[in-house]
C-alpha cells in the first residue's frame, strides 16, 4: 500500500495521457497506490480542482497559494472559507521560492506568515515549498508557531542540518522522483539519515517523474518508484516503506 503525499491533479493531460480523473486513480490504484493529496496552488484554480476530484474518497486536497504565486488574486477570508472544506486536509501548498522569483520576496513571506495562521488557527498541517530561502522559511514557522498544526517540507531538496530543523518542528520530510535522478548525490546522502518514522513519498505529479520514467509525464502510480528507490537507500523492504509512509501521511493529514 502506497500513498502520494503531493500531485497536481488538476495539471495532468487528460488530452492524451488519461481519459480522466477516474482513470488516473485507477491506474494508482493497480499500483497499490491507495490514496493521494491533490495541492492547490492558487485560490483561483481551487474550486475547478475541488470539483473534479470531489466524486472521489481515495483524494483529498489542500488549499493554499505557492510562493511563485503570490501576486494572483488573494483574499485572506476567501482562503479561510475553502481551507474549512471537509475535503481540504492541509494548508498550502505555501512556503518561499527566491531562487525564481527574489524579487517578490516580501510578498512570499506575508503570504506564507498569512498562511501559517490558517494552518495554526484550523489545526491543518501545512504543506511548505522552500528554495533558496532556508532560514527565512523556518524564522516564519517558528514566529507563527508552526509546530502546533505541523505539517511537511515537501519536495524536499534540502540539506540534512534543514531537515533536521523541520523535524524538530514536529515537521516530516517528503520525498519525490528526484531522488532517484544520477546528480541527487547529497539529497541520497540525507535520505539515508532521515528516520523512516519522519518521510512521505510524493510524485509531484505532473512534474519529476523518477527514474525510469524520466522524460514522461509524472503520475500518482509512479510514487511507487520512489518507495522503491528510498527502500533500496535505507536497505529495507519496498512493504516497509511503503506501509510506513502510508501510516505517516495518515498520521499527519488524516488526525
Amino acid at each position: 500500500m502506497f500513498v502520494d503525499s503531493h500531485c497536481h491533479l488538476d495539471k495532468l493531460d487528460y488530452q492524451e495521457l488519461h481519459q480522466s480523473v477516474a482513470d488516473v486513480v485507477s491506474k494508482a490504484e493497480q499500483a497499490n497506490v491507495t490514496e493521494m493529496l491533490s495541492v492547490g496552488v492558487t485560490l483561483n484554480s481551487f474550486p475547478e480542482m475541488l470539483k473534479l476530484i470531489e466524486p472521489y474518497p481515495q483524494v483529498h486536497a489542500s488549499c493554499g497559494v505557492h510562493p511563485l504565486d503570490v501576486e494572483s488574486e488573494f483574499a485572506l477570508d476567501r482562503l479561510q472559507e475553502y481551507s474549512k472544506h471537509p475535503k481540504v486536509v492541509a494548508i498550502g501548498e505555501t512556503g518561499l521560492d527566491y531562487h525564481y522569483q527574489p524579487e517578490t520576496a516580501e510578498l512570499q513571506k506575508l503570504r506564507f506568515e498569512q498562511q501559517v495562521s490558517i494552518a495554526t488557527s484550523l489545526n491543518k498541517p501545512l504543506i511548505i515549498h522552500t528554495r533558496d530561502a532556508r532560514e527565512d522559511t523556518l524564522s516564519i514557522l517558528r514566529s507563527g508557531n508552526a509546530q502546533a498544526c505541523g505539517g511537511v517540507i515537501h519536495c524536499f531538496t534540502e540539506d540534512y542540518e534543514f531537515a533536521k530543523a523541520a523535524m524538530d518542528l514536529g515537521f516530516y520530510i517528503s520525498i519525490s522522483g528526484i531522488v532517484t535522478f544520477r546528480q541527487a548525490t547529497e539529497l541520497k546522502e540525507v535520505v539515508k539519515k532521515l528516520p523512516l518514522d519522519r518521510l512521505l513519498i510524493e510524485t509531484d505529479s505532473p512534474y519529476l517523474a523518477p527514474v525510469p520514467h524520466r522524460g514522461k509525464q509524472n503520475q500518482p502510480a509512479f510514487v511507487v518508484e520512489v518507495a522503491a528507490y528510498i527502500a533500496q537507500l535505507k536497505g529495507l523492504s519496498l512493504s516497509e516503506v511503503g506501509e510506513k509512509t502510508s501510516k505517516n501521511f495518515r498520521d499527519l493529514f488524516l488526525r
